[in-house]
């Protein structure tokens, strides 16, 4: 091999290192002691990860990126739609508080806005479908009149629902024909002011909504029934997905439009495909293999990994499994083994994290399970806390009775900070200084965090509310 042919491998291969290496991660803020903004930006440096997506802009958190060099891109909650489509001079003023403001005088290197998050949501029942759009045009023009219009662009993260195929074949793609005139407004739109096409893709969802779904076909480490479309090999779903997305692009005349990937990834509990095993095979595999790209889109894939933590106090309508996404446990330890491409040690853990004193609230060994408050007392709970790894198939399943009480019970006394008060529960619980943890099964421990509210310790006793707590009294009537 000559100089000129040797040379050009060398810059390939370091193009490839680079590419990996750019994986970014979305960072959300729903838990009740979320980890301090500085840890975080310092965790994404730790470990090689140039790029993050924030679901809102607060100041706090966006300042503490500044000068850290890892590319941001904001969020506009999808309440805000409304507002901002009916309001020009609302949106200059959005621009102008957490775009403008942060780019100059705080060196935070904003890339994108995202206008909503997967607005057009079947579950939203079309309420953002005549806001979106407005929204996004006038963050836009917002952003050209700041002087930002050629180094922020605009996009609109949208769940892969808005396309579809007749078939299992790619080729038969197209926009849902509910949305497919607003969607080629939108496009077009992206197209003209050279913004990118931001898709959330989630093969766990197919695997979780469909029992008759080929769980291989969900990863990407072979598939014995490859599907075959024009030529085309796909061992993958999500190859199959993404490239449904690029045939409904093409089809309707924005086949060079840019697509980012703005969440995917694998849960690790609250269902039983969703663990650190399934995590780890899913997230390596689909980083291994982030230069391939595509059968229709080969070369490097744009993407953030969801998620970077844990959150204890997201919504678990969709499922349990909601407020396990993260790499990361909510306290910035890994859950496994991940290699990002650049770095080979795997992850990194979070620094200057502490923890509250080690000790933990748990059923009393006097307790009588027949005790009529167990079900009430275990409700309340859960209602207020995170019983959501209890359950068939998650990480607590190897719980007895009086372990899966044990455990609510602790929840909530670990996110009411140890408070005295959240520890008595009426003849039935203690605080212990044993790490009650059984297996695979860990009882948190709680992290400090600045200015989190305590609870009031007043009364242990409320209204069931909620999927977990019926499925806690639904455990607790087959094991009592």
């Amino acid at each position: 091999m000559g100089f000129w042919e040797k040379t050009a491998t060398v810059l390939v291969l370091l193009l490839m290192v680079n590419s990996v290496h750019s994986i970014g991660a979305n960072w959300g803020t729903q838990a009740t002691h979320p980890l301090a903004p500085s840890i975080i930006v310092k965790l994404l440096k730790d470990n090689g990860i140039q790029k993050v997506k924030l679901f809102d802009a607060e100041a706090r958190v966006l300042n503490a990126f500044s000068g850290s060099g890892i590319e941001v891109m904001v969020g506009i909650p999808n309440e805000m739609l409304s507002l901002l489509a009916n309001s020009v001079s609302a949106a200059e003023r959005w621009v102008e508080r957490n775009v403008s403001a942060h780019v100059s005088a705080n060196g935070v290197d904003i890339r994108y806005v995202a206008v909503g998050n997967e607005p057009f949501l079947s579950s939203y029942n079309g309420t953002f479908l005549a806001t979106t759009y407005p929204a996004l045009q006038n963050i836009q023009a917002a952003l050209i009149k700041a002087g930002l219009g050629n180094k922020v662009k605009v996009t609109v993260p949208l769940n892969a629902d808005v396309y579809q195929s007749s078939t299992a074949q790619p080729s038969t793609g197209d926009f849902n024909p509910d949305i497919h005139s607003l969607m080629l407004e939108i496009v077009n739109f992206l197209s003209l002011n050279g913004a990118p096409f931001t898709v959330n893709i989630y093969p766990f969802i197919s695997l979780y909504n469909d029992p008759n779904f080929p769980i291989d076909y969900a990863f990407f480490d072979g598939y014995p029934s490859p599907i075959e479309d024009n030529g085309k090999i796909y061992t993958n779903v999500f190859d199959a997905n993404y490239d449904t997305l690029v045939w409904s692009l093409q089809k309707n005349g924005f086949s060079n439009l840019t697509i980012i990937v703005g969440e995917i990834g694998w849960p690790t509990d609250g269902d039983r495909n969703a663990n650190a095993a399934s995590a780890q095979r899913f997230n390596q595999g689909f980083i291994s293999r982030l230069n391939q790209g595509t059968p229709m889109r080969p070369g490097p894939v744009d993407a953030y990994l969801f998620s970077l933590v844990d959150e204890d106090a997201k919504s678990i309508q969709p499922g349990n499994f909601e407020r396990h996404w993260g790499i990361f446990n909510y306290d910035g330890t890994p859950k496994y083994n991940l290699s990002l491409g650049g770095n080979s040690r795997g992850l990194v853990p979070a620094s200057n994290v502490r923890y509250l004193q080690r000790r933990w609230c748990v059923m009393s060994p006097t307790a009588s399970l027949e005790d009529p408050q167990v079900g009430l007392s275990v409700s309340y709970a859960c209602a207020r806390a995170d019983c959501t790894k209890l359950g068939f198939g998650t990480s607590c399943s190897n719980l007895d009775a009086r372990g899966n009480i044990s455990y609510a019970f602790n929840s909530y006394y670990q996110i009411n900070n140890q408070l005295e008060t959240a520890c008595r529960f009426p003849n039935l619980s203690v605080v212990t200084t044993s790490d009650p943890s059984v297996g695979t099964c860990k009882f948190g421990l709680m992290i400090e965090t600045p200015g989190s509210v305590r609870g009031n310790g007043g009364v242990l006793l409320g209204k069931p509310v909620g999927l977990v707590v019926q499925m806690i009294v639904f455990l607790f009537t087959l094991l009592l």
